[in-house]
């Protein structure tokens, strides 16, 4: 996890505990050194962030209570709809972003009181969904290719053509086109320049080229 990755986490951490965490936590929690765990807490006092010490029993650090950010509402319904949509697109191998995809589905989830969370359980297994699955695809392809994508950030593929040759390319993704039964990548090949496709079950081995 990149440090600015890790700023934010901690940040969300914080805010979604009732009691103050301590240095030695979030050093566990994010598997850092103690050290690097104050430095990040100075980093977010740095950043205006309202980051307050507390003392004794539950104590820690945790932000002010007077900090917090917009609810987000959601009623059983639009829950059910948001995850059993979620989950069939996961399920179906149809979007490659599968950890970024239970993430949010997990917030869903939590931004539900008792009583919603109670009747979404009820509603959920009346939902059903039919389809092909895509390809199944490596998951350390997935990682890279998403990271790719959102940090707008160039790919070394190795990948396997349809005469089972396997070449090595440099490419940008442009477009990721997810259907039923395949996911392809729109990307611009850097070393050829120019445009191509790229079946995303065919990447043998991807890696975010450092800049």
């Amino acid at each position: 996890m990149k440090r600015t990755e890790r700023l934010f986490a901690i940040a969300e951490y914080l805010r979604g505990r009732r009691t103050g965490a301590t240095a030695e936590a979030i050093a566990e929690r994010f598997g850092v050194t103690i050290r690097t765990a104050y430095r990040d807490l100075a980093s977010l006092r740095d950043a205006d962030l309202p980051l307050v010490a507390e003392r004794g029993r539950g104590g820690g650090y945790a932000l002010d209570k007077s900090y917090s950010l917009p609810p987000v509402n959601f009623n059983a319904r639009e829950a059910a709809v948001l995850i059993s949509a979620g989950q069939f697109l996961s399920e179906m191998r149809i979007i490659p972003f599968a950890a970024t995809l239970a993430s949010a589905i997990d917030k869903v989830r939590a931004a539900l009181d008792r009583s919603a969370q109670r009747e979404l359980q009820n509603r959920l297994h009346e939902l059903a969904y039919v389809g092909v699955p895509a390809r199944p695809t490596r998951e350390d392809v997935r990682r890279a290719v998403e990271q790719a994508w959102f940090e707008r950030r160039a790919l070394e593929i190795r990948y396997r053509g349809a005469n089972e040759i396997t070449t090595t390319r440099r490419i940008r993704l442009e477009r990721i086109v997810m259907d039923r039964a395949e996911i392809r990548l729109n990307a611009l090949d850097l070393d050829k320049n120019e445009k191509r496709q790229f079946a995303l079950d065919r990447v043998e081995h991807a890696a975010v080229i450092e800049t």
